[in-house]
């Protein structure tokens, strides 16, 4: 949900700086497909009880965790760089967007952190 809210959010803010913004947009797209993907394969019991699910699991968790860090620290020096400039009301709308953006794309990292270590915790007794 939270990736979904930083995709919204940088798409609707026009995106000023397309090589910056266009990562964080790739990445949240990327980690909200992949985590659904999952979700999916594991409502329909794809998973069959295996071990090897778990290590997957975790490698997916693990690579958004790092992806998501990554887009959130880019967007927050994205963020911080149009503040010091904002002037007009476009601007400031923009900055705004950004800062939300950004919040979720930390509360993002953390969920996709605290997914892994329950998901390493989960490997580890199996």
């Amino acid at each position: 949900i939270f990736g979904g809210l930083v995709w919204i959010l940088v798409a609707s803010s026009k995106v000023p700086s397309p090589m910056l913004q266009g990562w964080v947009m790739f990445v949240s797209v990327f980690c909200f497909v992949m985590t659904t993907a999952l979700l999916c394969l594991y409502i329909c019991g794809a998973h069959g009880g295996s071990s090897s699910w778990i290590t997957l699991d975790v490698i997916c968790q693990e690579t958004a965790a790092l992806f998501y860090l990554s887009a959130a620290v880019l967007e927050a020096y994205f963020t911080y760089s149009i503040g010091l400039f904002s002037t007009s009301s476009l601007l400031m709308t923009i900055y705004r967007e950004n800062i939300a953006a950004v919040v979720f794309a930390f509360l993002a990292t953390l969920m996709y952190v605290i997914h892994k270590v329950y998901s390493l915790l989960r490997w580890k007794s199996s």
